[in-house]
């Protein structure tokens, strides 16, 4: 995912590495570019109950905006398994924690409660920040104990980008009621999809995006900015990995000169006990068929267990506990993993809301996966062509004419707009929206250009392939150093560029108004992110990104 603000552009790089518990080193990202790396999280005994500790977790959250004049907080999210007390500090160079140890005088930090706060004294530009985030034992208020030494000490490396800005220091996008709370744990069984939508309001110009940082696989789905309110949808599906049982997910709301309050939300990887010896969960085409000891289930109460939905009955006896539970029933939930389609249920204990207890309680995820070659029976292979042995070799270019000129003239020249707007809603991204008077244009140098259209071609010859443009944007210079959007998850942004109707579907036309576009220069580079899409079924369709709809196999 490349996000826009702060500019140019930014996007998450994600790797593992597996560095000694006393690290210092420069670490590579990239061919360009590199950052130190200091950590302490040597393997020590707690005092207070003689386990091993386990180093504090900090959320990392997405580039940090704020704006010349304008103070605010930035509250970072952090949670230690032990329970202790997180710390947050400044690195320091003669530590050896940090290669350049400058405090920049516009940044305070409140130690105890890792809350960054810029005074909103500092020239436009780009700031780094290095901080330390340290666990403490917690000791009673009354205790007389001063110098407490941390457990352990993990880097935070923070970026803070501080734009020019003239007017009052309004109110950042405020998000609503369903959107988690702060610091909120959403707690994640094996192959359980956790799920959450998150929507933003904004008075002072429309959301551009919704940024996020989170663990890797993290689907970002359904982004809709509609007059004053945007929305996305997230989700997680844990699958086996060897991630940390705690996973961050930050996010934040940026219009083109605010950005919201940080949030961030925790995922919580459950551990799950081996089963109980005996134990059998066979898997079959329709269902899975758990059989269970009922000497393993000790002091839990064999009445009130049951799977996702009660319709589908759990029987036992003296000696064993026995369920079948349908794919298709039962509330069993599908999800994919890799390559693999997941069946998921769980037998828990469900006890009367009226009831409280001190008995304990079953939680027991059960998974059935179901590789690829098996989809419709355990004999059948899937096998998916490869790009070139689909489309051939193809090349993508992207050519400007005037309208009613160039290889598709006949549309452009009386042509026939397809409405996709973003801002007018997605359900009226099929409609036609009007038919334009003959264009046929011819103009002299030293005239100004009002129309210009936009061809994306491909070389592509296979019948049935369809071009799905699913983003472009414009620049004054090269580098897109400063760019605008055209299209957007497929839809027009704005109403400064129609999508021209034709009956090619391996190349697209849009209809650009250059007169009302932001571009004020003479030059104008323009960047497209395509695919080519082949159904799997002549009557199925193409996704539709504007709809977020298809109709594939």
């Amino acid at each position: 995912y490349i996000y826009t603000k702060p500019s140019p552009q930014w996007c998450v790089r994600q790797w593992q590495k597996t560095v000694p518990s006393d690290y210092k080193a420069l670490l590579a990202l990239g061919p360009s570019t590199q950052f130190f790396v200091s950590i302490n999280a040597v393997p020590k005994t707690r005092a207070n109950n003689g386990k091993l500790n386990q180093p504090a977790y900090v959320a990392l959250p997405p580039p940090l905006r704020a704006r010349q004049n304008c103070p605010v907080d930035f509250s970072l999210s952090v949670k230690d398994l032990d329970g202790d007390r997180v710390r947050c500090r400044f690195a320091r160079a003669d530590r050896g924690e940090c290669q350049n140890g400058t405090q920049h005088a516009f940044i305070k930090l409140d130690e105890e409660n890792c809350v960054l706060s810029y005074t909103g004294n500092a020239v436009p530009g780009q700031y780094f920040i290095f901080l330390m985030a340290e666990d403490l034992i917690p000791v009673p208020t009354i205790s007389r104990v001063q110098d407490i030494s941390p457990l352990s000490s993990v880097p935070v490396h923070l970026s803070l980008s501080v734009e020019e800005w003239t007017s009052s220091c309004s109110n950042e996008p405020p998000a609503t009621q369903g959107t988690p709370e702060k610091n909120a744990v959403l707690y994640a069984l094996p192959y359980q999809e956790v799920k959450f939508s998150t929507t933003y309001n904004s008075d002072l110009g429309s959301v551009l995006e919704i940024a996020v940082v989170g663990p890797p696989d993290l689907y970002r789905v359904n982004f809709a900015s509609v007059g004053h309110s945007a929305t996305l949808t997230m989700a997680w599906i844990r699958s086996e990995n060897n991630l940390t049982r705690l996973l961050p997910i930050c996010f934040v709301a940026n219009t083109n000169s605010l950005q919201s309050e940080l949030r961030c939300v925790w995922l919580f990887q459950k551990r799950i006990k081996t089963l109980p010896a005996g134990t059998e969960l066979t898997c079959g085409e329709t269902e899975m068929v758990l059989v269970l000891p009922v000497a393993s289930l000790t002091e839990i109460s064999l009445p009130e267990l049951q799977l996702n939905s009660p319709t589908c009955s759990v029987t036992y006896n003296s000696t064993y506990l026995t369920a079948h539970i349908s794919f298709g029933n039962c509330g069993t939930r599908a999800v994919h993993s890799g390559s693999e389609l997941v069946y998921t249920n769980t037998l828990k204990s469900v006890r009367p809301y009226t009831m409280i207890s001190r008995r304990p309680s079953l939680i027991l995820p059960l998974a059935c996966r179901i590789p690829a070659v098996q989809v419709k029976g355990p004999h059948l292979a899937i096998s998916t062509p490869t790009e070139r042995e689909t489309f051939g070799d193809i090349r993508f270019w992207i050519e400007f004419h005037l309208p009613g000129q160039g290889p598709l003239a006949r549309f452009t020249s009386t042509p026939q707009f397809r409405s996709n707007f973003l801002l007018l809603g997605r359900a009226r991204r099929q409609e036609v929206v009007g038919t334009g008077s003959n264009t046929t244009t011819d103009i002299t140098i030293g005239d100004k250009l009002k129309q210009l259209d936009l061809y994306v071609v491909s070389n592509c010859s296979v019948d049935r392939a369809e071009m799905v443009v699913s983003s472009c944007i414009e620049s004054e210079t090269e580098d897109f150093a400063n760019s605008q959007p055209i299209l957007r998850q497929g839809c027009i942004v704005s109403n400064d560029t129609l999508e021209v109707i034709t009956t090619t579907t391996t190349s697209k036309v849009f209809r650009l108004f250059v007169d009302k576009m932001v571009n004020s220069g003479s030059t104008m580079y323009v960047e497209c992110v395509v695919n080519l899409c082949i159904t799997t079924m002549a009557s199925d369709k193409c996704p539709d990104l504007c709809t977020s709809t298809s109709s594939s196999s």
